[in-house]
């Protein structure tokens, strides 16, 4: 059985970001970890991504962190989670690298195992969009479970949600 991609969940806000992203003449980075290069997959599942997407990042290790997202062993040593603050960290190094408008980036706990800690409890995730005029972020608990596919699908949603909604200046920082 052949799964549909992108999901039919995402596919609305897909295009209303590729939309506001080309009329501006507009760019987008992404950084993500949960959900596993979903985000990045749905923003070039449509045609014309290539004027728009400037790259994307899974960084889902911590060892990929600093390879790639200027974390130093300091960072590792204070690691706690996914937080609003990590993540808004990560969307704004990957922007300055890349030097998009925007990066959107999340990270969260997908299941099925957590821990005790909010932002360690399957269904977690914390967003944040790196723009031109501040950093955004936003915590959302989807609800799911220990669904892990549904999670990951949730938390690219949330995240094209959030860049939509920054993009609409209906995000505050």
């Amino acid at each position: 059985m052949a799964s549909e991609f992108p999901p039919s969940t995402l596919r609305p806000l897909i295009q209303e970001v590729a939309e506001l992203l080309k009329v501006r003449k507009e760019t987008i980075s992404v950084a993500e970890t949960a959900a596993g290069g979903i985000v990045s997959a749905s923003l070039l599942s449509g045609p014309g991504a290539s004027a728009v997407y400037k790259g994307g990042l899974t960084l889902y290790t911590l060892e990929s962190r600093i390879a790639f997202a200027g974390w130093t062993q300091a960072h590792i040593d204070n690691y706690a989670g996914p937080t609003p603050e990590i993540v808004a960290g990560l969307a704004e190094h990957v922007r300055q690298t890349l030097k998009s408008t925007y990066t959107v980036c999340e990270s969260g706990t997908a299941g099925p195992t957590g821990g005790k800690t909010r932002n360690r409890t399957p269904g977690y995730v914390a967003l944040a969009v790196s723009a031109p005029q501040g950093t955004y972020t936003r915590e959302v608990e989807t609800g799911l479970g220990t669904d892990r596919e549904k999670n990951m699908v949730a938390f690219a949603e949330e995240a094209l949600k959030l860049i939509r909604d920054v993009m609409q200046g209906k995000a505050s920082l």
